[in-house]
């Protein structure tokens, strides 16, 4: 496990990430850490290392692209001190390019989304231990499709970010991928976007491990 005792994962993102978080601050009781991945993450830290008290932090806002993170990167990630950091933003800079096709203005360009999630993320460099850059993914297995065609492209943009910093890297949608063999996409995320608790927990799993987790303390020991 690459957290240590005591410190501060702090999780930021849209709708994915939200998921009925407690506001201002997605922690605490009552799932203050929301009902998504972000809580499956929480789940499973607190269950196999409790002796490290691993405090989590959701700060994901649905409806963002990477232009809000930017709004409110102080506050809700600088301030908060993380020592660990994850970020998986980019679904809607793309889904208003195909939902909202007449206002221009809600569209967030490739290269715009990779400048602007590189100035943030080496903004949190000089206070994190380890960062986490995750893709953006729309659940359709055919990549000529033109809104997971564009959904790639910013994955790609993600990653390329994640290699100049120095950062972990999770490839979202390769998460999914091998499921389409099995099941169709709405199975796992009704309007392919927003996943249901089994999307969720491949979107956890594969988290977990960039993180280092070892799924062997989650056996009894008896």
């Amino acid at each position: 496990m690459k957290l240590e005792r005591g410190q501060r994962l702090v999780m930021i993102g849209d709708s994915i990430t939200d998921c009925e978080r407690k506001y201002p601050f997605g922690e605490g009781l009552f799932q203050g850490v929301g009902k998504g991945y972000a809580a499956l993450v929480d789940g499973m830290l607190q269950a196999a290392y409790p002796e490290l008290s691993i405090r989590v932090t959701n700060m994901g806002i649905g409806g963002n692209t990477v232009r809000d993170l930017k709004a409110r990167w102080q506050t809700d990630v600088l301030d908060l001190k993380p020592d660990w950091l994850t970020v998986m933003i980019g679904i809607n800079d793309v889904w208003r390019q195909f939902d909202q096709p007449a206002i221009p203005e809600s569209h967030v360009s490739r290269e715009e989304y990779e400048q602007t999630l590189e100035e943030l993320v080496r903004s949190a460099l000089p206070g994190l231990q380890g960062l986490v850059v995750m893709t953006p993914f729309y659940l359709e297995p055919n990549a000529l499709d033109r809104m997971r065609s564009r959904m790639d492209e910013f994955g790609g943009a993600a990653k390329r970010v994640a290699e100049r910093v120095g950062a972990s890297f999770v490839d979202t949608q390769a998460a999914f991928a091998s499921r389409f063999d099995y099941v169709h996409p709405t199975l796992l995320a009704p309007d392919r976007v927003h996943p249901n608790l089994t999307g969720h927990l491949l979107i956890a799993s594969a988290l977990l491990e960039a993180l280092g987790f070892d799924w062997s303390r989650m056996r009894s020991s008896n």
